[in-house]
């Protein structure tokens, strides 16, 4: 039996600064950069290269302006030309609905700076390469269009105003993660939130807390960062539960146990129980809530708190539940996961890659569990290390930022890829390196599955080296008939827990017909009825998330006046109304339980 254990949330305690004025600043701040930027589009990426395409001495688009009637510069940053910040840059401008390739932004911001503070400059995401420069001066650059990044401004930030210039760059590459060929919209642009970090000279960079493996003691791990390095030491309190300590930095580092205690509740879906956490060193306070919970599996089982659960769940995209483009706002978090409360669901996949911070947040306050994953999707360039660095990096940066988070149980390393060697080899290098940075939480990825007539057998070699075997099936939709359904059958090979990570089929909301008329309503609530049926008889099914709640952009989608470059497999529309096959779901989820 494979017992992973708790986990707590990581949120850095923060004062809001209005942006534009000087002001004096505390301990431990975030000042939000978000709002208008103004742009360039640059398609020919002239801003770094020369006409040799050759890397330019500057590298970037500097914010010049003519200084005399014979001066020549043939760009220009305006605040009349703008693009809001978060945001993609698609579903903000027509013009730019289906472009991929260079925008820069410019950003002007002022700042009284204090010798005893540290300033940093950090990106919740941009896709897909990003490049930073503040006051002429490169900060560093960043690849991945899903995971956070930040630099250190050092002496590049100074005293009044200050320009920050940031080039994004959404080109699809062969070695890409994700390569050239996906299901959903290349959104580019900076796509979540921008903010400076204040912090002291000294401060709590990171920490992370777990349940010891026989639950009896809260394990404490915390992290330092200092300009002056030496043996402070750090206050350490969990309030409601009555527990404190005090340790002595080493190296860097300090570690710290606590006796359970017997008092606390554990994290749950029905009572997701968040407790305090604080931290001080020095002139730094980190504070931050948690919840304790174990995960583990057992067989076919899947254990929360040590209960079999089912995870009655749906598939996410990161698109705006009421809008066109990225979803990136708490308000966004707020009704993509009430749709999937209200659909009965205790489960979410945040499909294909990790989504934004404010959606694990929020799961993590109204008790709905997460699979998270990295954009490892179709056929990967398997042979290239660097692809498989860059893999590893979004998955590290992924597991860093949502470690503490108790919802998430489920680290995904793949989708649908086809097997092979290399395959294998890679998808195991990206399994120890989930496990070098984690070890409290289950690996999964959506298997391929071998088809024998009417028998579906699960014995994708990778199984092997999971927890829980994940499967995207489409019987009705890409082949098959719905009715039919009934006459397959699902082997599984493997002693573990199976999630039926996506099934599904599309409708246009308000098209009706027939049920074995494509696209109609009536043809999805035969997919999805035939299906639920079905699928529940298989022996160790513990989970599905269908594919998908809401309709999302594809460019893989065109049929005029049915998809219109939406993925329509959807329960809900692009406008937020609920089709004939939400309701069917949720039916079935209001009923389906364990059988004994």
């Amino acid at each position: 039996m494979k017992i992973l254990k708790v986990c707590f949330l990581y949120q850095v305690l923060f004062i809001s600064i209005i942006l534009g004025v000087s002001t004096s600043l505390c301990a431990q701040q975030k000042i939000s950069l978000n709002g208008n930027w103004p742009f360039i589009t640059d398609p020919f990426d002239n801003g770094y290269f020369n006409y040799r395409l050759q890397p330019r001495s500057d590298g970037y688009f500097e914010d010049k302006k003519p200084s005399s009637p014979r001066d020549l510069i043939e760009y220009e940053f305006s605040d009349k030309h703008t693009l809001m910040v978060p945001g993609d840059w698609n579903s903000q401008r027509d013009d730019l609905f289906f472009y991929e390739g260079t925008v820069w932004y410019k950003k002007d911001f002022s700042i009284k700076k204090e010798v005893n503070k540290r300033y940093f400059l950090r990106f919740g995401a941009a896709n897909y390469k990003t490049r930073v420069y503040l006051n002429g001066n490169k900060l560093g650059e960043h690849e991945g269009g899903f995971t956070p990044f930040e630099f250190e401004l050092g002496e590049n930030i100074q005293n009044g105003k200050n320009t920050l210039v940031v080039y994004v760059n959404n080109d699809r590459h062969p070695d890409f993660v994700p390569t050239v060929n996906t299901d959903w919209w290349n959104y580019g642009g900076i796509t979540r939130d921008v903010e400076l970090w204040v912090r002291p000279k000294n401060f709590i960079e990171d920490v992370r807390v777990n349940l010891s493996k026989n639950g009896k003691s809260i394990q404490v791990e915390l992290k330092v960062n200092q300009l002056e390095g030496k043996n402070g030491i750090v206050k350490i309190s969990f309030p409601e539960l009555g527990l404190k300590e005090e340790v002595t930095i080493q190296d860097n580092r300090a570690k710290v146990s606590f006796n359970f205690p017997k008092k606390t509740k554990r994290w749950d879906i029905n009572e997701p129980n968040l407790y305090t956490f604080t931290a001080k060193y020095e002139s730094d306070t980190y504070t931050d809530t948690f919840g304790f919970r174990t995960i583990e599996t057992q067989h076919t089982d899947i254990l929360l708190n040590g209960k079999s659960i089912l995870l009655k769940g749906i598939s996410i995209h990161e698109e705006a539940p009421l809008r066109d483009g990225r979803a990136w706002s708490r308000d966004d978090a707020k009704i993509l996961l009430q749709w999937a409360k209200n659909l009965g669901c205790n489960y979410v996949r945040l499909a294909h890659y990790p989504h934004n911070e404010h959606i694990v947040k929020l799961a993590d306050e109204i008790g709905m569990l997460v699979w998270s994953e990295i954009p490892v999707y179709w056929t990967i360039n398997w042979e290239s290390e660097v692809t498989l660095a860059n893999a590893k990096n979004q998955l590290a940066e992924m597991i860093e930022r949502d470690k503490n988070r108790a919802s998430v149980i489920i680290w995904s390393v793949a989708n649908e890829t086809p097997r092979g060697d290399a395959r294998l080899h890679f998808l195991k290098e990206l399994i120890a390196e989930v496990k070098k940075h984690d070890t409290t939480r289950l690996i999964s990825a959506a298997t391929e599955i071998h088809y024998d007539g009417k028998k579906q057998i699960i014995d994708d070699t990778l199984g092997h080296y999971l927890d829980i075997i994940g499967l995207n099936e489409y019987f009705g939709w890409y082949g098959g008939k719905p009715e039919d359904m009934h006459s397959i059958s699902f082997i599984n090979t493997f002693d573990k827990p199976l999630i039926i990570s996506e099934f599904g089929a599309g409708a246009l909301f308000g098209n009706h017909g027939k049920k074995d008329q494509r696209w109609t309503e009536e043809y999805q609530v035969n997919v999805y009825e035939n299906q639920v049926k079905n699928l529940q008889k298989i022996p160790s099914l513990r989970g599905m998330s269908p594919w998908i709640l809401k309709d999302f952009r594809s460019p893989r989608r065109p049929l005029y006046g049915i998809q219109d470059w939406y993925n329509r497999k959807g329960l809900v529309s692009e406008r937020g109304e609920k089709k004939a096959a939400f309701f069917i779901l949720r039916d079935f989820y209001n009923s389906w339980e364990l059988k004994k």
